[in-house]
């Protein structure tokens, strides 16, 4: 890492900031109701309720004003055609995912350059050149119906493959022969959240189903009552076996597997999104379950099994992580890899040991173990970066891992088991000489003294310049870890000269589950102090100045960036949330947002809703000199419902005080995020960079 003393510092340094001159829109004018709602004796206004209808002819005419707006202003930006040409040119490189074996047969994900989707294929062999599967940009002509999950047969001869549509959580099961390429006539609906976990002789497959959504709130009401089901090949979803249901307890969601020796049917059962789950076991072959676990009190996952004896990766009394063996039949327990000093992020059971994957300082390390957990060989990685696949069986010596870091594409390995070492299989070609960027990591101090890891990339020559144009991204929620992984878009803000810094907050995995638990609830705020924290290390570092600093989230990460521009605004000079949760009292009414309340709590309950009010972005806003801000969101999100974002537009542009710009950009047949079309990402993108250099200048 370079001294950072040879840099001016914020204070000896003047902005280079080309501050925008645009006289201040002219914003939608939104209609202002009288609704209010009554919290505990509290009166709370819900001026633009309104807006949480997608359906009304009001709001449509609310969403068609603001796009025309930001429209206006985002195609006019000196550089956004210059970044949309850039960004295509930088997309168009080939890329392959590690590849997988059943049956056999071997299955890879690949993408030429600019397909809309990644096409699925099969071979003969790991480096094969194989032939086309499953091309998800057959789908649709404009690319929004997208592949949204996948499970080749134990025996390599059937796909089931579900299909999203507009970016919507919903998705309908497929059946295609691998052989003949061909679909069997059976759609498998009303799924939402699953794998398809197949039966041992690949005669059908354990998979799950909702309630239907009443009609007009497709992508509104609440998803509830989970069931699993059997489907059996060749049969109508009206023909499918119900396997475990209860009406009783409709919060409870159900993740299945089949152990990979057929023997046993495993399900997780989850209450919301906490890292708490029970675990229910029986025959594949059918008959009752025992719960192995009954209770919520922790994390429990079943990595594989020799024959009684299940691995469960678990942080039952060990925040990090540790694995156990756990027989079944008898009960007894027996821990084979103890909690360490560094999160344990996946076990994988190969021939003869395990692969651990565990996270030190937001980064990956790999090592090799034994079957009874002894004799520890680290793999050496190509560089500080993230194992973002780990492919394999646990009969089989053949294991391939995918690595990828912030300057790093993707690219795929063989993993030698008997040398701990990697072999490269498949290196992509971006046609740029990356030598002359970097990546740093360094740690911000939050208010109560926790170190906070920060990433830190750029090129080396303006990370030791001094104050430069910076992105700050951060998440912070959810046991979600943040890694150093690439992205290719991200080249374009580098190039010119910008800075990214990635933020590792409380809240998320990175740490385990205590660093996770103390970014929820009550401790909500550490999430938003330490995110702060890192805004004013990069400043006093010298990295760059407020007004060169932007900050950028999506979904949880966009109520970290809500609540920074509220709460932080003197930090910042522009703001970035994609579908963010914004209306901290009321994301439980919709879609999946209650089962949120492991994480946020509820304003259902007087202690959530105390806590809730005092850093809900839509209702700590009030009238003030806020920086530029852009929302983005899809009008298909059934995740985090776009009304989140059209409230905050609607309120935020009319609390600005300053000529800043409030821009509020929504897609059409887009969602959550997942399966968006790559046309629709690099658009989205150019509009994100060109909107924060017109605002925190160029270097």
């Amino acid at each position: 890492m370079s001294d950072s003393s040879v840099r001016p510092t914020a204070a000896q340094s003047s902005s280079t900031q080309s501050s925008s001159a645009r006289l201040r829109p002219t914003y939608p004018q939104a209609r202002r109701s009288d609704h209010t709602d009554d919290y505990f004796g509290e009166t709370v206004a819900d001026p633009y309720r309104w807006l949480e209808d997608p359906n009304s002819p009001e709001t449509q005419a609310f969403v068609e004003a603001q796009n025309v707006l930001s429209r206006s202003v985002l195609d006019a930006l000196p550089l956004r055609g210059e970044l949309l040409t850039r960004l295509t040119g930088l997309w168009d490189y080939a890329r392959r995912s590690a590849p997988w074996e059943r049956g056999g047969r071997y299955f890879q994900f690949r993408n030429s350059g600019l397909e809309n989707q990644n096409v699925l294929y099969v071979m003969d062999t790991p480096a094969g050149e194989g032939s086309v599967l499953l091309d998800p940009n057959t789908f649709s002509e404009d690319g929004t119906v997208s592949l949204a999950g996948l499970a080749v047969s134990p025996d390599g001869e059937w796909l089931a493959y579900a299909v999203s549509s507009g970016g919507s959580d919903w998705q309908e099961w497929r059946v295609r022969g691998v052989q003949s390429g061909t679909d069997l006539p059976e759609r498998l609906g009303d799924s939402k959240f699953c794998l398809a976990a197949w039966l041992p002789d690949s005669s059908g497959f354990f998979y799950n189903r909702y309630d239907p959504p009443a009609e007009g709130q497709t992508y509104t009401g609440a998803t509830l009552n989970a069931r699993v089901w059997l489907h059996r090949l060749g049969t109508d979803m009206a023909q499918d076996e119900p396997v475990l249901e209860r009406r009783d307890q409709p919060e409870w969601g159900f993740s299945s597997q089949v152990t990979e020796d057929g023997a046993y049917l495993v399900v997780g059962i989850t209450h919301g999104t906490a890292r708490e789950n029970q675990l229910w076991v029986s025959a594949a072959s059918g008959g009752p379950f025992a719960a192995l676990v009954d209770e919520f009190r922790a994390s429990y996952e079943v990595v594989g099994n020799d024959g009684p004896v299940l691995y469960v990766l678990t942080d039952e009394t060990a925040p990090l992580g540790r694995l156990l063996a756990w027989n079944v039949e008898t009960g007894e327990r027996r821990e084979l890899v103890p909690e360490g000093a560094a999160r344990l992020d996946h076990a994988l059971p190969v021939k003869g040991g395990f692969v651990l994957h565990t996270l030190q300082d937001a980064s990956s390390r790999l090592t090799l173990v034994d079957r009874d957990g002894q004799r520890p060989r680290p793999v050496e990685l190509p560089g500080l970066g993230t194992v973002n696949e780990l492919k394999g069986r646990q009969s089989s010596a053949e294991v391939f891992v995918g690595f990828t870091s912030f300057l790093t594409p993707p690219g795929s390995y063989r993993l030698n088991l008997g040398t701990a070492t990697l072999d490269p299989l498949w290196t992509p070609d971006l046609g740029l000489d990356l030598s002359g960027y970097e990546a740093r990591q360094e740690f911000a101090e939050s208010p109560d003294g926790t170190r906070v890891p920060l990433f830190i990339v750029g090129q080396t020559a303006v990370l030791d310049a001094g104050p430069a144009p910076t992105l700050l991204y951060g998440y912070g929620g959810f046991d979600i870890s943040l890694t150093p992984t690439f992205e290719v878009s991200r080249l374009a803000w580098l190039e010119r000269g910008g800075v990214l810094a990635v933020a590792n907050l409380r809240g998320g995995g990175e740490y385990g589950e205590s660093w996770h638990r103390a970014g929820t609830l009550a401790n909500k705020q550490n999430v938003f102090d330490d995110f702060a924290a890192c805004a004013r290390h990069l400043a006093v570092q010298g990295y760059t100045t407020a007004a060169q600093l932007g900050i950028e989230g999506g979904s949880n990460g966009g109520l970290l960036v809500g609540a920074t521009l509220v709460q932080s605004p003197q930090l910042i000079g522009a703001a970035v949330a994609h579908v963010g949760v914004l209306d901290m009292l009321r994301f439980q009414h919709f879609t999946i947002g209650w089962a949120w309340a492991s994480d946020y709590g509820s304003s259902g309950t007087p202690e959530g809703y105390a806590a809730l009010k005092q850093y809900s972005p839509l209702h700590t806003l009030k009238p003030a000199a806020y920086p530029a801000t852009l929302l983005t969101t899809g009008d298909h999100d059934d995740r985090v419902v776009p009304a989140h974002s059209y409230k905050f537009a609607a309120q935020l542009q009319r609390d600005q005080q300053g000529g800043a710009p409030v821009l509020l950009s929504v897609q059409t047949r887009a969602g959550h995020g997942a399966g968006k079309p790559a046309r629709l990402v690099i658009e989205e993108k150019a509009d994100v960079y060109a909107f924060l250099f017109a605002e925190l200048g160029e270097k």
